[in-house]
């Protein structure tokens, strides 16, 4: 199972004529495509799936989530696998 995870765009770059971005998630640096939220600003907080920027969220939500993501590791109720690394792993 994949989940969504929340991260803070720190750049914004072209890439094939592609609107991506530099996101830092949960202290990881990964790329992703921002064509799905064209207005979004650096320092404004996206969900990350399959290196596609979904939606913006606040910080307030990106941390709940992040919060609430690191409980399910905790508790075993959740193992990240090889296809869907953890938020520390990205």
């Amino acid at each position: 199972m994949c989940l969504a995870i929340p991260g803070k765009l720190l750049e914004i770059f072209d890439e094939n004529g592609l609107k991506m971005g530099t996101v830092d998630v949960n202290g990881s640096i990964t790329r992703a495509c921002l064509e799905y939220v064209p207005d979004i600003q650096i320092g404004q907080y996206t969900i990350i799936h399959a290196g596609f920027a979904l939606k913006i969220i606040d910080e307030e939500e990106a941390a709940e989530s992040l919060k609430l993501w690191q409980e399910l590791i905790e508790s075993g109720a959740f193992q990240p696998d090889e296809d869907c690394p953890s938020p520390e792993s990205l």
